[in-house]
C-alpha cells in the first residue's frame, strides 16, 4: 500500500538565489547528495570554520587562490564521504553538490585543483 507521506523532493536552503532540491527523477545526478546534510550540520556547529581557525596561513596573500577554510571544508567533507585520498579531489571539484557546499560557505567554489596541479 503506497503512502502519501514521502515527498517527491527535499528542499535545502537557497544558494546565491538559486533553489536547491534533491529529487529522485534522474536529473543531474550525484552519488554524494548526503554532503548537503553534512553542509547543513557544519553550518549549524561551525566545525570547519572553527577547525580552520587553528591554522596560521603563511602563504603570500597575492598568490592565495583558496582560503584555508575552503581547503579544510573540502578535506573534511571528502573524508566524510569516503574519499580518503587527495587525488580524488581533482575529480570531485566537478561535482555539483560540492560546488553548492562551497558557495554556502562563502567561497566562490569548493572545486579545488589537486595539490601540485
Amino acid at each position: 500500500m503506497p503512502t502519501d507521506c514521502i515527498p517527491t523532493w527535499f528542499e535545502f536552503p537557497a544558494v546565491e538565489g538559486r533553489k536547491v532540491v534533491a529529487s529522485f527523477d534522474g536529473g543531474a545526478i550525484t552519488t554524494d547528495a548526503g554532503a548537503l546534510l553534512l553542509g547543513q550540520a557544519d553550518r549549524a556547529i561551525r566545525l570547519t570554520e572553527r577547525f580552520a581557525a587553528c591554522f596560521t596561513d603563511t602563504r603570500t596573500a597575492g598568490l592565495v587562490e583558496h582560503q584555508v577554510k575552503t581547503l579544510v571544508m573540502q578535506r573534511v567533507i571528502g573524508i566524510a564521504l569516503g574519499y580518503e585520498d587527495l587525488n580524488d579531489h581533482d575529480e570531485l571539484r566537478n561535482d555539483p553538490v560540492l560546488a553548492v557546499l562551497g558557495r554556502q560557505g562563502g567561497c566562490a567554489t569548493i572545486g579545488l585543483r589537486a595539490a601540485g596541479r
